[in-house]
C-alpha cells in the first residue's frame, strides 16, 4: 500500500491537486477543498490533533500513511506531516488504498 499511495499522491502534488504541509491542509479543510486527509504515522501529536479535529468537524476522512520521511521521499520534498487532497477521484483511490 505504502508505494502505491506515495505515488498517487506524487501524481496529485504534479497535478496540483493535493496540499502539502500541515498549514495548507488545515487552510484548505478551512474553505472545504479537502476530499480526505493522509498523515503520517509519525506526525506529531499536537499536528495529529489540529488536523484530524477540522477534518472531522468538515466530515473529511483522515487515514494514516507512510512515515513523515517516506511521504516527503516520494513526493520529492522534505518530511511532510499532512496531505490534504482536493481531487474526489484522487481522493477516491487513496482511501480505496487505505481499505485494501
Amino acid at each position: 500500500m505504502t508505494d502505491r499511495l506515495v505515488r498517487l499522491l506524487g501524481l496529485g502534488v504534479r497535478a496540483r491537486t493535493v496540499v502539502v504541509g500541515v498549514s495548507g491542509t488545515r487552510a484548505e479543510l478551512h474553505r472545504g477543498g479537502v476530499r480526505c486527509v493522509v498523515l503520517a504515522s509519525d506526525a506529531g501529536e499536537r499536528t495529529r490533533e489540529k488536523v484530524e479535529r477540522l477534518a472531522r468537524a468538515t466530515n473529511v476522512p483522515v487515514i494514516v500513511g507512510p512515515d513523515a520521511r517516506t511521504l516527503g521521499a516520494g513526493l520529492g520534498r522534505p518530511p511532510v506531516q499532512a496531505i490534504g487532497v482536493s481531487d474526489p477521484s484522487l481522493a477516491r483511490g487513496v482511501l480505496g488504498l487505505s481499505e485494501e
